[in-house]
């Protein structure tokens, strides 16, 4: 019975990151039709900035997850200012670039060059008119493909490839339940996925932009007829997936060593629970997460680690021929 609890408790914290990944993805999907390879990268991002926060500006490491958070949430942002009409980002990406180089080739330092691109591409955005043409949805899937690249190898030129220790805010402690102990990290990991859950469902349902998000995920001609600031809305899209690729990584990496490729596993699981829940439902991502991360950690422990590790695609492709569109998906209806 002992052994059945922290194998439940278990599989609830992994599960609770596996749900955060997931719902990051449907968020977008469902808005933007993107599937953002990317994705593990801004959450990161995010976990990077939190180590350094913590380490080298000693502030307080709550305050280093909060900012770590935002940290994330404005690199989604900022690519989806670049993603959204390629026509016109391809002109933004290769200014940015040219003077970003010229910046790095007088001297001036990485960071502030870096920097210095990231402005002059927003501006030039913002203010020089390009073309307006839609992108193909293989051509952003293409680019968010290169964007991963290019962020797995920033962040080994930047942070290095070995591995770093992130503290938990909780004590590496554990508790006495029913005659388990059941680890405080687990219990914290479990709480933060829900309260994060509960402010994703308050800001899609009680806030003004959460309804844009909803109203363009339905019709983006029509949110346009009806005056909503669709490229803000995009902004806010790619930021809040962003945040809660950001916050999976930040409650995982405190359970193990912090490296380029901490999230290079749990993204791949987040695609399957969001295969398994349904690309267009965000309670299903949710139940998609908790059933691979409950399934998982059952499999490992009464049957086989072997089995554990092809566990996910084995329910992916059952998942696929019995019910395609996921267990709470719904099928899309094209309009013609």
């Amino acid at each position: 019975m002992s052994q059945l609890i922290q194998v439940i408790a278990s599989g609830l914290a992994i599960g609770s990151i596996y749900a955060l990944i997931a719902l990051g993805i449907v968020l977008l999907y469902r808005t933007t039709s993107i599937l953002n390879f990317a994705h593990g990268e801004f959450g990161l991002f995010g976990t990077f900035m939190a180590f350094t926060f913590f380490n080298s500006l000693k502030l307080p490491y709550p305050l280093s997850f909060l900012l770590s958070l935002l940290a994330a949430a404005l690199l989604g942002g900022i690519i989806s200012i670049l993603l959204v009409k390629p026509a016109r980002a391809s002109f933004n990406i290769g200014l940015a670039i040219l003077l970003a180089a010229l910046a790095y080739g007088l001297g001036v330092n990485l960071i502030i060059s870096a920097a210095i691109g990231i402005a002059i591409a927003v501006v030039s955005y913002i203010f020089l008119e390009q073309p307006n043409r839609n992108p193909s949805e293989l051509g952003l899937l293409i680019l968010t493909l290169g964007v991963n690249l290019f962020l797995q190898g920033f962040y080994s030129l930047s942070f290095g490839s070995d591995n770093k220790i992130l503290p938990s805010i909780v004590s590496n402690t554990s508790i006495k339940f029913a005659g388990a102990s059941v680890s405080l990290g687990s219990i914290f990991t479990s709480l933060m996925g829900l309260v994060i859950m509960l402010l994703l469902w308050l800001l899609l349902n009680h806030s003004k932009i959460g309804l844009a998000m909803r109203a363009l995920a339905q019709r983006e001609d029509v949110a346009k007829a009806m005056g909503i600031p669709v490229r803000l809305v995009s902004f806010a899209t790619w930021a809040t997936s962003a945040a809660l690729a950001g916050a999976a990584a930040l409650l995982l990496a405190p359970s193990t060593l912090l490296s380029p490729s901490l999230l290079l596993d749990p993204v791949s699981k987040g695609f399957v629970a969001a295969v398994i829940g349904g690309m267009n439902s965000l309670p299903g991502a949710i139940v998609g997460g908790y059933i691979l991360g409950l399934l998982e950690l059952f499999v490992g422990v009464y049957i086989s680690n072997e089995l554990k590790a092809s566990l996910a695609f084995i329910i992916v492709i059952l998942v696929l021929i019995l019910k395609p569109h996921g267990l709470l998906g719904k099928p899309e209806i094209k309009r013609v």
